[in-house]
Parts: C-alpha cells; sequence; structure tokens
C-alpha cells in the first residue's frame, strides 16, 4: 500500500471515531440520496432534470461566493438558478460562502464561512434553520467536524461507504459519481449493498455533461444509476428528508431546531 494511501485510510479512521452525532436509521426501506457540490448550471439543468423526470429530488450543497462565475466545472449557477431548484422541490444545502478548505484555514476563519454561507442563502431559501453542510474538498479536521454539531443538521463528507443503521450526523459517507457509464458496475453494486442492508447511500457529484470535469459525469451516466436507483426497493429522498427517518441522536446532539422542513 501506498504511503499516501495508508495516511488517507488512517485519517478517515480517525476522524469517523471522534465528534461523532450518532442517530439511528428508523426507515422501513432503503434510502438512495443523489447531491451535487459548488452547483455548476448542468448540475440543475441536466441532473435536475432527469431526477424531476423519475419523480424524484436532489440536494444542492452551493457556496453563495460562486454565484455567476465560470470554474473547471462549467458555469456556475445564478439567482434565477436558485429559484428555479426551490420551485422544482429541490433541497439547497450549504458548501460555506467561498468554497475553503478546513483544512487550510483557523477554525475562527472557517466558522465565519460557514455562517456567512448560510446567511447568503438564507436569502433564497426559508431561513438559516435546515441547512445541510457539506464540507468543501471533503476536507474535514476534529476541530471543525465538532464545531458545526450545532450550526447544521448534518455534514457530509465524501468517505465512501454506507450510513446506517447508527449514521454520525457530522461526517455522513457519501460516494462520487464521476466519469462515465465505464462505472456503472460499481454504482449498481453500492444500490444492491445498500439494499440488502437496509441502510442510507449518498451518492455526490458535480457537473453533468457530456464532457464532465475530474469531478463530474456524462448525463448517460446519471440517468442509469437514477434509473437503476428507482428500480430498486429504495427510496430516492433528498438529505433533509432522510433525516426525517431516523431517530433522536444517541447524543442527545439533534435539537429540535434542526428537524428539517418538509416541502
Amino acid at each position: 500500500m501506498e504511503l499516501h494511501t495508508f495516511l488517507g485510510q488512517a485519517r478517515r479512521c480517525l476522524l469517523s471515531s471522534v465528534a461523532r452525532r450518532r442517530a439511528r436509521l428508523i426507515n422501513s426501506h432503503p434510502l438512495i440520496s443523489f447531491t451535487f457540490d459548488d452547483f455548476p448550471k448542468s448540475a440543475l439543468a441536466t441532473g435536475g432534470a432527469i431526477l424531476k423526470h423519475t419523480g424524484v429530488s436532489g440536494t444542492y450543497y452551493t457556496a453563495g461566493g460562486l454565484m455567476g462565475t465560470t470554474t473547471e466545472l462549467g458555469p456556475m449557477f445564478d439567482q434565477a438558478d436558485l429559484e428555479i431548484l426551490l420551485e422544482a422541490g429541490h433541497e439547497l444545502g450549504s458548501h460555506t460562502f467561498s468554497h475553503v478548505s478546513a483544512r487550510r484555514m483557523p477554525l475562527s476563519g472557517y466558522y465565519k464561512e460557514v455562517l456567512k454561507g448560510q446567511q447568503e442563502l438564507a436569502r433564497y431559501g426559508k431561513g438559516t434553520v435546515g441547512l445541510n453542510f457539506s464540507y468543501p474538498f471533503g476536507h474535514v479536521t476534529i476541530r471543525a467536524k465538532r464545531r458545526l454539531s450545532n450550526m447544521a443538521p448534518s455534514c457530509r463528507s465524501i468517505h465512501p461507504g454506507l450510513n446506517g443503521p447508527t449514521v454520525d450526523l457530522n461526517l455522513l459517507r457519501s460516494n462520487s459519481l464521476y466519469g462515465g457509464v465505464e462505472r456503472l458496475s460499481f454504482a449498481q453494486a453500492l444500490i444492491d449493498e445498500n439494499a440488502r442492508q437496509r441502510t442510507w447511500l449518498i451518492f455526490y457529484t458535480h457537473d453533468v455533461q457530456q464532457h464532465p470535469s475530474a469531478y463530474g459525469c456524462t448525463p448517460d451516466f446519471f440517468e442509469k444509476v437514477v434509473r437503476f436507483a428507482a428500480d430498486s426497493d429504495a427510496q430516492i429522498v433528498t438529505v433533509a428528508h432522510a433525516l426525517n427517518q431516523i431517530s433522536p441522536s444517541e447524543d442527545g446532539m439533534f435539537a429540535a431546531q434542526f428537524r428539517p422542513r418538509s416541502g
């Protein structure tokens, strides 16, 4: 095993073992959530359209400071996209304001970025309460993980795996949908395993376009994964609605004010 792989696994193991906010799934069916980070326009125009055609919704972790810019993911969202997203029934989540790494700045600065991200999105959503969060770049520190416990109902990582029957709301596991149909068997295997264990499977990607970035996927691949998920026994839900299917935290830290709103 290469050193960087070993160190990465050791870091994930450590982060998974501390500052946990544990809750238990009480779902009757396996759950699947499709999430998007940063919010390039194609994630809604193409990815969101595929989800809505199937009759389901996704979760969009949005960094407000990226509004109206163009990145390696392509053109990013604008104000009209935020309004379309909410009208279509998708979930708006938080991703800091400037898309910053928890590993590359002091905790006080990171806290301000998370708070500013929530406040900016509150203008378009239903208030700062109930905004689920994902860590930009998947970068997590023990201090950031602990600090965000009282700032968001859940915090999603990029640590692979399934969530449940006990979940860590400070470090939800998720699995990338990158590339094209050559990775379809991998995604299908995850969906099958999630069905067997009756757990919660979260997928994430960024752009959804014919020639995706290194962090996105093709429309054909995304559509096939969504279709396979829909044909399984799973319920496809947003992160907010998945949180409606957990019991109160074993640590007593999933406060009533974090209960996600329906709709």
